[in-house]
């Protein structure tokens, strides 16, 4: 892995936010080059909301990403309009088809659909969507490990959180299987 520049975007409350905040600490977890740039402002009353992260081997120039994401994770349509075009040719495209039906509209890009909602529900957890999409984004590129995730979830939410780490390593890994088949 050289660098992996990650647009991660859908409604407010949809876990956009921590999908990033987690991938950033993995990354320094296996001291990694990273950067985590959050977007809020009007976003956070209905619209969409979005992070980019930066995960480098090398120095990262910018945090700010244009037209050369490697990957966007499109939780909801709206997100999937405005970043698609912000994919690099060859890029990963993760698409939450539970919430969108739309079908990527570039065949220069490399589209994934997986129902993230409905595999949160059938784990028992509609709040581990965005844990699925992570998981199958791990699964395409290595980018971090599934352990380094679980280790930035110890630190980013604490002891009282513990008991959800059950939920979310399942997620995690019925994510990455949804990209196996």
């Amino acid at each position: 892995m050289a660098t992996e520049k990650i647009i991660m975007a859908g409604f407010g409350g949809q876990g956009v936010m921590s999908m990033g905040q987690l991938l950033t600490y993995s990354g320094m977890i296996e001291d990694k080059q990273v950067s985590w740039l959050p977007s809020y402002g009007p976003e956070m009353r209905g619209g969409t909301a979005n992070c980019s992260v930066i995960v480098s081997d090398g120095l990262i120039g910018s945090p700010i990403i244009t037209e050369d994401a490697t990957a966007v994770i499109a939780m909801n349509l709206p997100s999937l309009v405005k970043f698609e075009k912000n994919l690099r040719t060859g890029g990963k495209l993760l698409i939450n088809s539970s919430l969108i039906e739309k079908k990527a509209e570039r065949e220069d890009v490399e589209a994934y659909y997986i129902p993230a909602n409905e595999i949160a529900n059938e784990i028992g957890n509609l709040r581990v969507a965005n844990m699925v999409m992570l998981g199958a984004y791990l699964e395409l590129t290595k980018v971090v490990s599934v352990e380094s995730i679980i280790e930035a979830f110890k630190k980013v939410y604490g002891a009282d959180k513990e008991h959800l780490i059950t939920f979310n390593k399942e997620a995690l890994h019925r994510g990455a299987a949804a990209v196996r088949r």
